[in-house]
């Protein structure tokens, strides 16, 4: 399968790369929360971002953070098209308030690339 359309054929993926559009960057256990989704899952789906080339990793201590890879401008314009209706926009409004009520989200100490 191309791995575009492998990336923007599964809902999570979508969802993922929405909310790393909206939020910068994000670490799996905030997009489990975002997601209300199981670890493993997340999981798999960042690695077939990160294998696409979609998302890049940034570790900080014990926390392994994701975020957009620089993306060509088709690509970018792809991910900012989610937001606005790619993933529908009540299902992206729930995510972004659970994350806002996620009490575990980890402190970013190296700041670079959030």
């Amino acid at each position: 399968m191309n791995p575009l359309f492998d990336v923007l054929s599964d809902a999570s993926r979508r969802h993922i790369l929405a909310l790393l559009v909206t939020e910068g960057e994000l670490c799996v256990c905030e997009l489990v929360a975002a997601l209300d989704d199981t670890q493993p899952k997340v999981s798999r789906h960042l690695g077939v971002l990160r294998e696409a080339g979609w998302v890049s990793t940034r570790r900080e201590g014990t926390w392994m953070f994701y975020s957009l890879a620089a993306l060509p401008a088709w690509a970018r314009s792809v991910t900012e098209a989610l937001t606005q209706g790619g993933v529908p926009p009540v299902e992206l409004n729930k995510s972004q308030k659970r994350l806002a009520r996620f009490a575990g989200r980890p402190p970013r100490i190296n700041e670079e690339a959030a």
